[in-house]
């Protein structure tokens, strides 16, 4: 995995930039103002490290049908901005109420509750600013696929409903079924869309983007189980936030249903459904290919 592993951090060092001049202190065209505290907020959310696997996924999808340009980049660093909002929200008090994220103190912790809530609102909304941006892509029909799948993707049928739907579980636990259900929205839906980003920026033609749909879901369901499986064997120091947490709190996962053993046989089954879904593209998917295992092998 060393030549992915180098692979990763290239392109997140070929993102950060774009991060940087996204989150810039100095108004963007039609803006009043950026106060300071705010951005300062929202830079600590979104640039304190990260293995920016979303932005990774859009980048090598769309590299599938040759484009790798800075509009690819743009919409890639959108669709992290709105995973950064949603750590911010998930850390808070009334959410999760962690104090730690990579290994740093959480935003509300850094800044205060209030802050924190604005910084993960400006994220969000600023996710939107740049994907409807023409900067992004010159093409309106693009931009607006681009919008309205990230909507899809985040809203109330997809990241935060999976969201609700996982704090109802806490007091009434569903069963199988309703778990892999909440997972697909809270965490699937966000990195099944990172890859059908890249596929509608590369102009994919139909096909093709079903089966990248296909390994979107099988790779987001693969993350979830091993961020659930870290939780339940892997320390704070190994993953840089606090571990323990779906079971102290009765939290419905695939772990509490089945245990480790089994859900780690699960895991691998989920690589290979989403190593599967790639066989179309042949060996220029590889890359893909080895996301999917790095998802399921990682450490953090």
């Amino acid at each position: 995995m060393d030549a992915f592993t180098d692979r990763l951090v290239a392109r997140a060092a070929a993102i950060e930039p774009v991060l940087e001049g996204l989150l810039d202190d100095l108004p963007a065209f039609g803006e009043l103002e950026r106060p300071l505290r705010l951005m300062a907020a929202m830079r600590h959310a979104v640039l304190g490290g990260g293995k920016r696997l979303r932005p990774f996924l859009v980048v090598e999808a769309a590299a599938l049908f040759g484009r790798e340009d800075e509009g690819v980049l743009r919409a890639a660093a959108a669709i992290e901005l709105l995973h950064c909002y949603s750590l911010v929200h998930d850390d808070l008090p009334a959410m999760d109420d962690d104090d730690l994220r990579r290994g740093r103190p959480t935003v509300h912790k850094a800044y205060d509750e209030a802050t924190a809530i604005l910084a993960g609102d400006a994220l969000l909304t600023l996710a939107f600013d740049v994907l409807a941006d023409p900067a992004t892509d010159a093409d309106p029909a693009v931009r607006a696929a681009l919008v309205l799948g990230l909507a899809r993707a985040s809203g109330p049928g997809g990241m935060v409903g999976g969201q609700m739907l996982d704090l109802e579980a806490e007091s009434v636990p569903p069963a199988e079924a309703g778990v892999r259900t909440l997972q697909a929205m809270k965490t699937g839906a966000l990195l099944r869309f990172s890859v059908e980003a890249g596929a509608i920026l590369g102009g994919a033609p139909a096909e093709a983007r079903r089966a990248l749909l296909h390994y979107g879901a099988a790779t987001g369901a693969a993350f979830q189980l091993a961020d659930d499986l870290l939780d339940a064997t892997a320390t704070a120091a190994e993953t840089g936030k606090r571990t323990g947490k779906d079971a102290a709190r009765g939290k419905a996962t695939l772990v509490a249903l089945h245990g480790v053993e089994r859900s780690r046989r699960m895991l691998v089954a989920l690589v290979a459904q989403a190593e599967a879904a790639l066989a179309p593209f042949g060996p220029a998917a590889d890359t893909l290919r080895q996301a999917a295992r790095f998802v399921a092998d990682r450490r953090r």
